[in-house]
């Protein structure tokens, strides 16, 4: 009798101590993703793969002056650069440049940089990502 109840007392330890983890894993209770809610503001949010990187940019007159290749987010979490390859041809010889996010426009399907042409624009100091 006394070993059934060891047994017993064993067992429910066991189901508490593995009751203790599964509770410490319950879905949404970590801080590394989003919530259900947020998720659905994720959905349908914009995506900077999607709609920028990759993309040519165009000056007024709708010629292209350059490529989106990155997007720098400043350490207060705002987009604060949008770097620019500019020069290339065929995906050769080309550099970058960083230009000050608010100095772009949309519109409609377009990446516009009001008042840039190729000239100026490759007359803008050349980026370089830091070497850590």
């Amino acid at each position: 009798m006394k070993k059934h109840i060891a047994i017993a007392v064993l067992s429910g330890l066991a189901m508490l101590a593995t009751a203790g983890n599964a509770v410490a894993q319950v879905a949404g209770s970590t801080t590394l993703s989003v919530t259900v809610e947020e998720m659905k503001n994720v959905a349908h949010g914009w995506s900077a793969k999607k709609t920028i990187l990759g993309h040519d940019i165009y000056n007024d007159n709708k010629e292209k002056v350059g490529t989106v290749e990155d997007i720098i987010i400043a350490p207060d979490k705002t987009v604060s650069y949008v770097i620019v390859e500019v020069g290339s041809f065929l995906g050769m010889g080309g550099y970058y440049v960083a230009i000050p996010v608010g100095h772009f426009k949309e519109e409609g399907d377009k990446l516009l940089l009001p008042g840039a042409t190729k000239e100026v624009i490759k007359g803008l100091p050349k980026f370089e990502y830091a070497k850590k």
